[in-house]
């Protein structure tokens, strides 16, 4: 929720990891972090879904594209250089074709119910909602 609540008209976030690893859960709580009460669905089917909340919600998702030039004919500069806030799973299939500042988040599994999340920020924008973010995280518990 937190990384919504950050977010800024023209954000792209980035989510790489492997299949049931938690992508749409973390775009569910970015949605709510942009207090949007509809609950984001997995866009696999559909390529792409757009919610209303304090800024729109572009939910896109690469995972039934296999080659770079399907994510190119999709036509998505109107929304991940927008207005509003993209989300973008499985984007390591079409990383050239995305914004070069980014945040990038690669998710993994460590236990049934534990995933470890590694943030790569590209550009002071992203470096700046990590400082932001690194300031209110909550430390896990052993």
């Amino acid at each position: 929720m937190r990384l919504g609540e950050l977010a800024v008209a023209g954000d792209v976030i980035l989510l790489v990891g492997a299949l049931g690893v938690g992508k749409t859960c973390l775009a569910q709580g970015i949605a709510w972090g942009l207090g949007i009460d509809d609950y984001a669905v997995s866009p696999s089917f559909v390529l792409l879904r757009e919610y209303q909340g304090r800024l729109p919600l572009y939910h896109i998702d690469f995972y039934r594209l296999d080659r770079i030039e399907e994510v190119a004919h999709l036509g998505l500069d109107d929304y991940v250089y927008g207005s509003g806030v993209s989300v973008v799973e499985w984007a390591d299939k079409g990383l050239e074709l995305l914004p070069r500042e980014h945040l990038l988040i690669e998710m993994q599994h460590l236990a049934p119910t534990k995933r470890k999340l590694n943030f790569f920020p590209e550009g002071s924008r992203y470096m700046e909602m990590l400082s932001q973010l690194e300031g209110t995280r909550r430390v896990a518990r052993k």
